[in-house]
């Protein structure tokens, strides 16, 4: 357990110390834990050093460790890319979603989202890099997008979330968040959630308003893909 709780203290410093750098309250930004392809005793061990919100991109793989976890109070995000049909699954058992970019998703999450459960929280996943490779919706395209799902019932919008282009230059890290931040702030909705930020460039986020910082490797190491072909994102 010992390489698992040193790297959430040097996130967990590395974010204090980021914020405060940047004038802002520690307390505002939450660390995600992105978890897809690790092992279920990992979580566990994370969770025993005080980590609730775990992020997970593929959905086959979170439902088992979900079910493997079942014992603890964990929240559950899902961050990866989706696809229509698997919409329900991730309606009935997630708490947030990040990476919803179309509105058919929406209207699905809304629709499947069990009466019994709390409003399930969304970000709009956002292509602020313009890659062709990526998910998100295109920043021309966003407001309509988010007038939409903000109307639809049973689902809560709470923010945007982005994966820039990687980059090591601060300056550039800085300016595709500070692109999320400003298309946030140009929408007439009350949001409260920048998801932005992971292991190599969580410091540039956290100085243009990162809420939440979704880190995995610094947590738990480099990603275990197997040698067999993987399960697709639920894109």
């Amino acid at each position: 357990m010992s390489t698992i709780h040193d790297n959430i203290a040097k996130v967990r410093t590395r974010i204090r110390e980021a914020a405060q750098a940047s004038g802002r309250d520690p307390q505002a930004v939450q660390l995600l834990a992105v978890s897809k392809t690790k092992p279920a005793h990992a979580l566990r061990e994370a969770f025993a050093c005080g980590q609730r919100d775990f992020g997970e991109n593929y959905l086959q793989e979170a439902l088992a460790k979900q079910a493997e976890l079942a014992d603890l109070d964990l929240v559950w995000h899902f961050i990866g890319p989706i696809q229509s049909n698997k919409t329900k699954p991730l309606a009935e058992h997630f708490a947030w979603v990040h990476s919803v970019d179309r509105l058919k998703i929406a209207e699905r999450l809304s629709a499947q989202r069990p009466a019994h459960l709390a409003p399930l929280n969304i970000c709009l996943q956002v292509n602020v890099s313009g890659e062709a490779s990526k998910s998100g919706c295109n920043p021309d395209e966003l407001p309509a997008l988010a007038a939409a799902v903000a109307a639809l019932p049973n689902l809560r919008l709470r923010g945007l979330m982005a994966i820039p282009e990687p980059t090591a230059e601060v300056a550039a890290q800085r300016a595709a968040f500070a692109r999320l931040r400003q298309l946030q702030e140009s929408l007439s909705l009350p949001l409260d959630t920048l998801s932005m930020g992971m292991s190599d460039d969580l410091e540039a986020a956290i100085a243009e308003g990162a809420s939440w910082v979704r880190i995995g490797s610094a947590l738990f190491g480099a990603r275990d893909y197997p040698q067999k072909a993987s399960e697709s994102p639920a894109r």
